[in-house]
């Protein structure tokens, strides 16, 4: 969806935000989300604070498994929003959540190749070629153990030249062609607003994120987490997220 689109959803649920939350919502709120989220959650925050003038969302983005070792560290955060379900298990496993985590968007692979794609990548068969810049996201990164999985489905063993810390550090090498190809998710893709070009991955071995979130139990401001999380599940965060490329689960 263009941002002129994403503006138009972002305008439409700015009545409803209030309404959602049942009251007015003051002070920070500190997000950790995954760094795929960016957009999207930005998008949210926008629409949140223009309805809530009192409430100051701050998202904390980076790897979903980085996000977790600093709840774990006892780093300050209310809200936590993974891109897989096994770092959020490790944080509940902890005692670090309040209730139940729930799955509120899901997510596809997609192989990023910069514009024009100059390497001629054609599938996930590509990346075993030894001539080409191959990147993918660390092992411990919910999209590098997501692209590792794709790529064993393949029946491929990739030539990787770099890891990277998380998905946008990825994308961030493929848009400027430093990167002949990598896998990221098809939000990502649509981010790069042409910056990046998207391959299909096959659906017999693409691999579907889902992603889920949760109030933590040392919450600063458990009320107001509370009513975010409301919020993204609701109609209206969905169709935020829906317009950023990602699905209902």
């Amino acid at each position: 969806m263009n941002s002129a689109a994403r503006l138009l959803v972002a305008t439409f649920v700015l009545g409803a935000v209030t309404a959602c939350s049942g009251s007015s919502v003051e002070g920070e709120l500190l997000v950790s989300a995954a760094a795929s989220l960016t957009d999207a959650f930005a998008g949210m925050e926008s629409a949140f604070e223009d309805a809530n003038p009192d409430f100051d969302v701050v998202l904390n983005l980076g790897s979903s498994s980085a996000l977790r070792e600093q709840i774990l560290e006892g780093a300050p955060a209310d809200v936590f929003a993974s891109a897989n379900s096994s770092n959020m298990d490790q944080v509940a496993e902890a005692g670090e959540i309040s209730g139940e985590a729930k799955i509120f968007a899901t997510n596809s692979l997609q192989i990023a190749v910069p514009t024009g794609n100059p390497a001629e990548v054609t599938s996930l068969e590509d990346f075993a070629r030894e001539e080409l810049l191959i990147g993918l996201c660390a092992e411990d990164v919910p999209c590098g153990d997501l692209g590792r999985q794709a790529l064993a489905k393949a029946g491929v063993i990739p030539s990787i030249d770099t890891n990277e810390p998380d998905v946008r550090a990825l994308l961030t090498k493929i848009e400027a062609g430093e990167l002949d190809a990598g896998i990221t998710y098809v939000t990502d893709v649509l981010s790069a607003s042409g910056s990046v070009e998207g391959l299909e991955i096959p659906v017999e071995m693409n691999i579907v994120a889902e992603y889920p979130i949760a109030t933590l139990a040392g919450a600063p401001n458990p009320d107001a987490a509370v009513v975010w999380v409301e919020f993204v599940l609701s109609e209206k965060g969905q169709a935020i997220l829906t317009s950023y490329g990602f699905r209902s689960p």
